[in-house]
């Protein structure tokens, strides 16, 4: 299946709500939604927000998907890695979406949005401990740490990012980043009160079980 390239503000638009896919621009008077608070199409003002309980669910995948820049078969996989595994599936599924290497990547402050992350990642310019690595997918574990590669810390990408990364204050808690060496290293893996508090991951748990 060819990855969804519609317009990121079409989808924050469907979602009804910011998912931040286009990264600072989303915080200025340009975001799509701040200049159409309103479904796409030409009755998308008319539509009700209104939803069946599949509705919902079905609406929360397509969510959690359109944040994490994935594709159904992906999703999938993901989360029947984790559906037998001990602790809440819900949960379980949101922390290792936010383990993959081009979300740390974003997380970290290295690139602006999760596209932009999944493309630097794709290029090959960043190692995880030591050694290159460019699957977007990967499961980075606790202790493990993202660099940028040695020979692209002289890019000038990276060189105006070194600016940004000294300055930024969301950085999450379990993320521990050395600017100067433009190394992001994960201390833990995300808290329950880490993740987003907009997303309920338990509809994904009952869409699956339908």
């Amino acid at each position: 299946m060819a990855r969804d390239l519609k317009a990121k503000c079409r989808k924050c638009r469907r979602a009804n709500e910011k998912l931040f896919l286009k990264g600072e621009r989303c915080l200025s008077p340009k975001c799509g939604m701040v200049k159409k608070a309103y479904a796409p199409g030409v009755h998308g003002k008319k539509m009700t927000r209104g939803l069946s309980e599949y509705g919902r669910q079905l609406a929360m995948k397509q969510k959690i998907k359109r944040i994490y820049g994935i594709l159904e078969k992906q999703f999938r996989k993901h989360f029947d890695d984790v559906k037998h595994k001990s602790g809440i599936a819900g949960d379980l599924l949101v922390t290792r979406l936010e383990m993959r290497l081009d979300n740390i990547v974003y997380r970290a402050g290295f690139a602006n949005s999760r596209s932009e992350a999944r493309q630097l990642v794709n290029h090959g310019m960043f190692t995880v401990d030591g050694k290159r690595m460019d699957i977007p997918s990967f499961e980075v574990n606790a202790g493990m740490a993202v660099a940028v590669k040695g020979n692209k810390k002289e890019n000038g990408y990276f060189k105006n990012q070194v600016k940004i990364l000294k300055e930024k204050k969301d950085i999450p808690s379990w993320i521990h980043m050395d600017a100067s060496k433009l190394e992001a290293k994960v201390t833990a893996l995300p808290a329950k009160g880490d993740l987003d508090s907009n997303i309920d991951a338990q509809l994904i748990v009952e869409y699956y079980s339908r």
